[in-house]
């Protein structure tokens, strides 16, 4: 079976390769150090400024890259949310539930009647409308006052 061909991962598509950021940052400290060397203790501290300097500049863009790739994904998200089908809140499948629920409840209703008399019929109502509170907040999010979706937190990964 052939294989599919690899998607290009965050990494790939963010330009964040550790490997190689790694070994540039390993030949900055070999410069500094030889730097060092040549130069004398006196120089030291500057030198050690500079690379730290560097190293700072790395750290910073790495949190920029993953800031932005955070934003972007946040941004398909929301753009995936708002392009998304509403067929689950069409009028056809609330009106097919209800006729489906009314005509289940005659039967339902008469089985509850002549096994337990009033307390059989308001237990089949009660489960009926339970089924149909559900069917409703199902298809509509906001029908109780609770908002649909649920917002993550920044520090998550």
């Amino acid at each position: 079976m052939p294989r599919a061909p690899r998607l290009p991962n965050v990494m790939d598509m963010t330009g964040m390769n550790a490997r190689h950021d790694d070994a540039e940052l390993k030949k900055e400290l070999d410069a500094t150090l030889h730097a060092r060397r040549e130069l004398g203790a006196e120089y030291e501290s500057a030198l050690v400024d500079s690379f730290m300097e560097k190293v700072e500049q790395r750290l910073d863009s790495t949190v920029d890259r993953r800031v932005r790739r955070r934003l972007a994904e946040q941004q398909m998200a929301v753009a995936r949310d708002a392009r998304s089908p509403r067929s689950a809140d069409s009028w056809g499948e609330r009106f097919g539930f209800g006729i489906v629920s009314l005509v289940l409840a005659i039967p339902l209703s008469a089985i509850g009647v002549v096994n337990e008399h009033l307390p059989g019929l308001l237990v089949a109502w009660g489960g009926i409308v339970g089924v149909n509170v559900v069917q409703a907040a199902r298809l509509s999010p906001g029908f109780f006052g609770r908002r649909g979706s649920r917002q993550e937190s920044d520090w998550e990964e």
